[in-house]
């Protein structure tokens, strides 16, 4: 009983292996790279600018808190540091806030 249990086994895994089909490799091309750049409505990438602070930060965001502009990262220096220099504020409800700082006098833009 054993053998007829162990022989029909044997028939039953070469009949398996006989049906298998042999499948040739699928040439898989390369993914192209997802563009993740912002654009703007004429389609022009929008460039972003890494969030730094300057001497007048704290000044630009008491300016923005008197003019209800809340924001969780602050004013950040848009232009290179100097005599003028020129901050951005994202405001929580969505608006920016700019201002401009001569000799560290700051105005809203």
């Amino acid at each position: 009983m054993k053998r007829l249990l162990l022989v029909s086994c044997v028939v039953v895994l070469s009949a398996c292996s006989m049906l298998r089909t042999k499948t040739e490799p699928v040439a898989v091309s390369p993914a192209q790279p997802v563009d993740t750049r912002l654009l703007d409505a004429n389609g022009v990438p929008i460039e972003r600018i890494p969030f730094r602070a300057g001497v007048s930060s704290v000044t630009v965001e008491r300016l923005g808190k008197a003019r209800d502009c809340n924001s969780n990262e602050g004013a950040g220096l848009v232009t290179p540091p100097g005599p003028v220099e020129v901050y951005r504020m994202v405001c929580s409800s969505g608006k920016v806030f700019m201002a401009r700082c001569e000799l560290r006098q700051c105005k809203a833009m």
